[in-house]
């Protein structure tokens, strides 16, 4: 059974679509089966690509953003297994919408998988300069190989021991 993951920032062209190709990319280079989507918490974007400074970015990394920006729904949440989101904002937006409890469970910021990170938050690049767009992928890349790690580590565990 695939893991399914959705990567959520605010308007879904650039920093949830490359988290999303970070984290398909980590998770298949160690062998876990994933199925990993991104969405937005506003509707500035919608159908739009991603943008090309995260594009060309991401790209310059090895990864490549996909799909079109669309909204965050709550029938997200029984969806995916694991939502991550980009900063605080998106958080608190997440936890507005989720159903339950138990959904809001779902849902951690994503650069508190990268446990030497200094900060909790991925920088949202959108209007600044090209520099910006390759911090973020640079924050992006550790987050998304720890939650993959953190992952591995749950689907690895033996369910009677619990190691």
């Amino acid at each position: 059974m695939s893991l399914r993951i959705l990567a959520v920032c605010a308007g879904n062209i650039c920093r949830s679509p490359t988290a999303a190709a970070a984290i398909a990319a980590a998770a298949a280079a160690a062998g876990l089966d994933v199925e990993v989507d991104s969405a937005g918490t506003g509707a500035w974007n919608l159908g739009e690509p991603p943008h090309p400074g995260a594009v060309a970015a991401a790209r310059a990394a090895g990864l490549e953003p996909e799909g079109k920006a669309r909204r965050v729904h709550s029938r997200d949440f029984e969806r995916y297994d694991v939502i991550v989101a980009m900063d605080r904002s998106n958080l608190a937006d997440l936890h507005a919408i989720a159903p339950s409890l138990e959904a809001k469970a779902k849902v951690r910021l994503f650069a508190t998988y990268d446990q030497g990170a200094e900060l909790e938050e991925i920088a949202d690049p959108y209007g600044g300069p090209e520099e910006g767009y390759t911090r973020m992928v640079e924050t992006i890349l550790p987050a998304a190989g720890g939650l993959v790690d953190s992952l591995l580590a749950t689907v690895r565990q033996d369910p009677v021991t619990g190691e």
